[in-house]
């Protein structure tokens, strides 16, 4: 369930990686390799929160990746 902050609505881990359709391994190996950049924000337990646009920037990483198959 996402997190409203500020009037800002951000999501956890969880939530993303269903979002944009790919796994939980593959957005963490992105993050590794540095092909997702890490979202600006984190929770008090030091959790990523992503924003829409976070999301957003994912969702057109992954249809990069598969156009390029």
């Amino acid at each position: 369930m996402p997190v409203v902050l500020d009037e800002q609505t951000y999501y956890r881990t969880g939530e993303v990686y269903r979002l944009v359709g790919i796994s939980r391994s593959t957005l963490f190996r992105w993050f590794k390799e540095g092909i997702a950049g890490e979202p600006r924000y984190r929770d008090r337990r030091g959790w990523r929160l992503f924003t829409g646009e976070d999301v957003e920037g994912l969702r057109a990483l992954v249809n990069q990746v598969k156009h390029s198959r």
